[in-house]
């Protein structure tokens, strides 16, 4: 038997979790520096991971098989494609940047105060959240997926009602019911999806009689299962619904902006960088690969759903007060881009929507992080109570800056080459879906240049006047995003070669080719 490296990559966060629970109240110095240790460690089988995964090799590699439940068909089944491997890789690299910003976010509060902040749960809690996602993207049977989906969601809630962000105008109590709320939005947003998805797992075991990812999709290819079109079409449903949620797709975005806005600046990174990405990566590895008649059958409504997030999250970015909040609306018009490059149908706009997940993670990571770190030097997440930051922290507000480019695509930073292939690749069979996604690049100029211009230049306010740079600490969270961002910029190559045989494989299910160029019209 060879050695079960998915297993233990998923494992050794889970174990690290509740280590790190363990650890006792008064060593939370201890506890900081386990969690940070465990998340290293997950990082280095990632990479363990990355180097015995062969691109042009088996479709699913590293494969893990065991009996579970066999009453119903529930097998342990691992295995991950370019896709998994890559968002893998994303989520272990970013956890211990989670882990060293949100450093102090646990400690207890000011003297006086009535709540204590058990910062053993806190950094627990984020390692139990890596775990799962961890799992999501090894599963290849339905059923496990589906546990760990769901699962991930109670250690979020904590997080999110928890341990929300200390610069809160309202005073403690009324930041107490704000994140309260938020948290029990996002709770019953994916719950409700998680419902749907449930049913549609069992309508695809009493069609299918078994779990199995690759054997119920090696049925359909060959024949010998045969779906009714409108049963196809019932379960497609039930699984998107589901993801769509997660990811956030328009309308059914409202929870993003409320458990981001009340959540600590890498608890929300979690969220949107990490945690989003599996609805979205479910969508190619489930609805397209299961359901591949049936994500034709939905592609002109979800492409316009995607348009609409796109500009909707983008112009309300454009009017927001609150930092966080125009973040994760921007996050919400880019997970348009996402999915409008998945449901295309093309392999570039598929590559470039893989490609989108990670440079997304790394480019939101970056720019909530820091924006983290400024707003905990203020003590207030408003825009108008910043002014002239560039000539107190220049580093601060170049990292920033950086960040926000980064942001809005700017070409040679990493977003910009997955955002040009989504485009070119929807605009060659949906022209008329790509022209007006591009208004969403206007707009994200719009409200990324607007915010550093109101945060960062003209007069110095007093209460910003002494604010400090960043910190030893805080560059060894932000220097390696950045490097990242300008590396695959300008050679993303490494990515791209990871996740393109797995986006062929992708477009095989569906049935579908790339359309050639019609050099006649052209001319």
């Amino acid at each position: 038997m060879s050695f079960p490296l998915l297993t233990v990559t998923a494992a050794l966060p889970a174990v690290g979790a509740v280590a790190t629970a363990a650890v006792p109240a008064a060593r939370r110095t201890a506890a900081k520096w386990l969690a940070l240790a465990v998340s290293l460690a997950t990082l280095g089988l990632a990479v363990a991971v990355l180097v015995r995964f062969d691109p042009d090799g088996d479709r699913y590699q590293l494969t893990e098989s065991h009996s579970w439940i066999s009453d119903f068909g529930v097998r342990y089944e691992l295995g991950v494609d370019g896709i998994g491997v890559a968002l893998l890789a994303l989520t272990a690299l970013l956890i211990p940047f989670i882990v060293l910003a949100g450093w102090h976010d646990a400690d207890p509060l000011e003297t006086g105060s009535s709540r204590w902040r058990p910062t053993q749960g806190f950094f627990a809690l984020i390692l139990a959240v890596e775990a799962m996602v961890i799992l999501s993207f090894e599963a290849t049977d339905v059923f496990l997926f589906y546990i760990f989906f769901e699962a991930m969601l109670i250690p979020l809630y904590f997080l999110i009602g928890g341990f929300g962000d200390r610069a809160h105008q309202g005073g403690e109590e009324t930041a107490s019911t704000q994140r309260s709320y938020a948290a029990v939005k996002f709770l019953l947003y994916n719950l409700a999806g998680g419902l749907i998805m449930l049913a549609a797992v069992i309508g695809l075991y009493t069609v299918a009689g078994n779990f199995s990812l690759q054997e119920i999709a090696q049925a359909r290819a060959d024949g010998s299962l045969h779906m009714a079109t409108s049963t196809e079409r019932w379960l497609f449903l039930g699984f998107f619904f589901a993801f769509a949620v997660k990811a956030p797709l328009w309308p059914l975005h409202t929870w993003l902006p409320n458990a981001m806005g009340e959540s600590t600046a890498p608890v929300a990174v979690l969220i949107t960088a990490v945690v989003d990405k599996v609805g979205t990566f479910a969508m190619l590895r489930f609805c397209l690969q299961l359901f591949p008649e049936a994500s034709k059958w939905a592609t002109p409504v979800i492409l316009v759903l995607a348009v609409i997030s796109i500009l909707y999250g983008a112009l309300l970015a454009v009017g927001q007060r609150d930092i966080k909040r125009l973040i994760a609306y921007a996050s919400i018009s880019h997970f348009g881009f996402i999915i409008m490059g998945i449901f295309a149908m093309t392999s570039q706009g598929q590559s470039g929507a893989t490609l989108y997940m990670v440079n997304h993670g790394i480019s939101t990571a970056a720019l909530l992080l820091v924006a983290g770190f400024l707003i905990s030097r203020r003590g207030s997440r408003l825009i108008a109570d910043y002014g002239g930051v560039q000539k107190v922290a220049p580093v601060l507000a170049g990292t920033f800056l950086v960040g926000g480019l980064a942001t809005l695509s700017l070409p040679g930073l990493a977003p910009f080459v997955s955002e040009f292939l989504v485009l070119v690749g929807t605009f060659t069979r949906h022209p008329v879906i790509g022209i007006v996604a591009t208004v969403g690049i206007v707009l994200a100029a719009l409200y990324t240049l607007v915010l550093y211009q109101r945060t960062m230049t003209g007069p110095v306010k007093a209460e910003v006047a002494t604010m400090p740079d960043l910190r030893v600490r805080e560059l060894v969270v932000v220097a390696p995003l950045i490097v990242l961002l300008l590396f695959l910029g300008v050679y993303p190559k490494p990515v791209a070669d990871l996740v393109n045989p797995a986006v062929e494989h992708t477009m095989s299910d569906v049935h579908k080719t790339d359309p050639k160029p019609d050099v006649e019209a052209a001319r």
